[in-house]
């Protein structure tokens, strides 16, 4: 049985904790001395708080400053980036303006063939010169000489070629047939000749210039008619001279020529020597008797090649001097070195683009492009091209009546394709082999990208800026050229030549521009696309040169046209974010200017 205990009950004292006692304490009237503390701690609470959010007021407010300084100054450098670039086209507008007093200038038509007269304003009797240009030239390209000569005291004779500038007529021939395309160049030359003889302020004397191509048909137009008195071939090549024949020749090359150029100016006038040895070709000494018309002259104008010799002070003197020698007259001293004023003219046009350009709306928030590295656009630059004259080694260039165009309409459409092809391989190695929406959106940008740039600013945006883009490119461009430097302005045939040429570049353009932009634009990247392009045009010419041999001329002007427009349309981009609108304006201004510089042919 078991024992009951009785219960004691636990007399352990409970210790107070100070939690209980803090609990108690808060339950307890508060004594004046704590709460005056607490309100002290209220107080400062809100001073600090108060002070905090003035810093931050005050760090905004800062910030903000910042921000509107930048944005001024950033106005004021494009206010005056605009006026210097307003500056420069009024020095060369003036430039212009003072060239054409004392000159009177007549647009005439011989024949069909458009030409010009640039004569003294006095009215005096004097010889004629008749001034031809070369492949792909125009009138336009040597009025330097025109305008230098007539200042001299001489009536200059300009004039289009068959299939070049403003002359309706194509010209027979072209690479397949050598002679044909000769004898029409000469037959042009002579009715325009012909009519020069009829000038009521000529005095009986007769001149030629002829650059490049020209170079050959003034020589062998002047060989067959001993009534020119004279005649200055540049960047010549013949092999119609002789000894004796045609009177009075100055050669004149650029040094920056090939040194093939120069060989066969001293092979002509080797002639001349008594050992006919080109090494002893004597350069800027004449040879010969003026009276006699034997008088020969070699220069290889300084810091010049084959198309900037026609602009070089060197070589306007240098023809002045000749026909004053050959004529015994005394003219005035003055030069139409019109180079720097064109370099003046393009500088301030592409200073101006960049202001103007900051006026384009912003297109998309986030710039639009496939953003490839560098290792990603090495093969999207590289295997087009190499595989595009590959490619087209054996397709005709024929399927356009335009010397070259054909062919130049093939290499642009090609090699567009070929890149864009290799940016979608790209793309997909990216991404696994499975193209995300992103990726997507980068190899069909026409599709999701401009969509989506529609939906934020509707399709007028886009539309307006590409409008204003392609007219300055264009136009604002174009026009002085066609003024004062080669011909812009196409006659209506060319019409349907331009179209078929723009549908061959804007493949070309659009996927370049597309390939070489992005958030992660690689600095260089468009810059190699685009040299990459030129590389391939040498590769055609090596491919196949008996054919594609004048692109050699052609090649260092689009790549001067590269650098400019892939200028204006790096600002476009940065400004609108689209390059949409960059591709389109070069894709145009290409097709155009090619269509109206390239010989129309006969088919």
């Amino acid at each position: 049985m078991s024992s009951i205990t009785p219960a004691v009950p636990d007399l352990t004292p409970v210790s107070v904790s100070p939690v209980s006692r803090d609990a108690s304490a808060d339950v307890s009237p508060a004594s004046p001395a704590s709460a005056a503390e607490t309100a002290a701690e209220r107080v400062a609470n809100a001073g600090a708080e108060k002070a905090a959010w003035k810093g931050a007021e005050i760090a905004a407010e800062k910030g903000a400053g910042k921000v509107a300084e930048h944005a001024r100054a950033s106005r004021r450098l494009v206010c005056a980036v605009a006026l210097i670039a307003v500056l420069g086209l009024c020095v060369v507008s003036s430039y212009f303006l003072r060239l054409a007093d004392g000159v009177k200038v007549t647009s005439v038509s011989i024949g069909g063939t458009p030409a010009t007269i640039f004569a003294p304003a006095s009215g005096l009797r004097a010889p004629v010169v008749v001034i031809a240009h070369g492949f792909a030239g125009s009138q336009q390209l040597m009025q330097s000489f025109a305008m230098t000569l007539a200042h001299q005291g001489y009536v200059a004779l300009s004039f289009d070629f068959p299939g070049h500038g403003r002359n309706p007529r194509p010209l027979a021939g072209g690479n397949s047939d050598l002679d044909a395309s000769t004898r029409a160049l000469l037959s042009s030359l002579s009715e325009v000749v012909d009519y020069a003889r009829t000038l009521p302020q000529g005095d009986g004397h007769l001149a030629l210039v002829g650059h490049s191509m020209a170079s050959d048909i003034v020589i062998r137009y002047a060989r067959e008619h001993s009534d020119v008195d004279a005649t200055v071939a540049v960047s010549a090549f013949s092999h119609a001279v002789d000894a004796t024949r045609p009177k009075n020749l100055l050669i004149v090359y650029g040094a920056l020529e090939p040194e093939m150029l120069h060989d066969e100016g001293r092979r002509m006038l080797a002639q001349s020597l008594p050992s006919a040895r080109m090494e002893e070709a004597p350069l800027r000494s004449t040879l010969g008797d003026f009276p006699q018309g034997t008088a020969r002259r070699l220069v290889f104008a300084e810091g010049v090649e084959h198309v900037a010799v026609i602009f070089s002070r060197e070589t306007l003197s240098e023809t002045a001097d000749w026909f004053n020698h050959a004529f015994a007259r005394s003219g005035s001293s003055f030069v139409d070195a019109r180079g720097g004023v064109i370099g003046l003219l393009y500088l301030s046009l592409l200073l101006l683009a960049w202001p103007l350009a900051q006026l384009l709306p912003r297109l998309s928030p986030t710039p639009l492009g496939a953003s490839l590295s560098w290792r990603e656009a090495l093969p999207v630059i590289l295997l087009p091209a190499v595989a595009t004259p590959l490619l087209l080694a054996h397709t005709s260039t024929d399927v356009l009546p335009l010397l070259l165009g054909g062919y130049l309409v093939q290499h642009f459409a090609l090699y567009g394709v070929l890149t864009a092809l290799t940016a979608w391989w790209v793309v997909r190695r990216r991404t696994g082999g499975a193209l995300s929406p992103s990726a997507s959106s980068a190899v069909a940008p026409l599709v999701s990208r401009v969509t989506s740039s529609f939906s934020r600013h509707g399709p007028w945006a886009l539309c307006v800026s590409t409008l204003l883009a392609t007219g300055y490119c264009l136009f604002a461009v174009g026009l002085p050229t066609g003024a004062w430097v080669s011909n812009f302005l196409p006659e209506s045939g060319r019409a349907p030549l331009i179209a078929a040429l723009l549908a061959g570049a804007l493949p070309y353009f659009v996927v370049d521009e597309w390939v070489t932009r992005g958030v992660q634009q690689r600095r260089g990247v468009h810059f190699a696309s685009k040299l990459a392009f030129i590389v391939s045009l040498m590769l055609a010419v090596l491919v196949n040169v008996s054919t594609l041999f004048f692109l050699v001329i052609i090649i260092p002007v689009i790549l001067a046209l590269f650098l400019f427009y892939g200028l204006i349309s790096e600002w476009v981009y940065r400004r609108s974010g689209q390059p949409l609108v960059g591709g389109i304006a070069s894709a145009v201004t290409f097709a155009w200017f090619t269509a109206v510089s390239f010989p129309v042919m006969q088919r």
